[in-house]
């Protein structure tokens, strides 16, 4: 169970970084921006807690899943 759920933890953390928009983008990134999930300081706000939410999620899991393999293979 805890594979599956960090596995799919992974997939998620590889399309939540990709979904970032780039930071140096210079004055073009002013005409594209859009608001698909409010104001754009906002979207990247929520997009940097969800990131690192996940991050540490992973490596809690990664971590655990670390020690279980430990003790269960002597």
């Amino acid at each position: 169970m805890l594979n599956l759920l960090w596995l799919v933890l992974s997939g998620f953390l590889i399309f939540i970084i990709f979904l970032r928009a780039p930071q140096n983008s210079g004055l073009t990134s002013f005409a594209t921006k859009s608001d698909l999930l409010g104001s754009p300081s906002s979207a990247e706000r929520f997009l940097n807690n969800l990131t690192a939410i996940s991050i540490f999620m992973y490596l809690f899991l990664a971590i655990q899943l670390n020690f279980t393999n430990l003790y269960n293979n002597p």
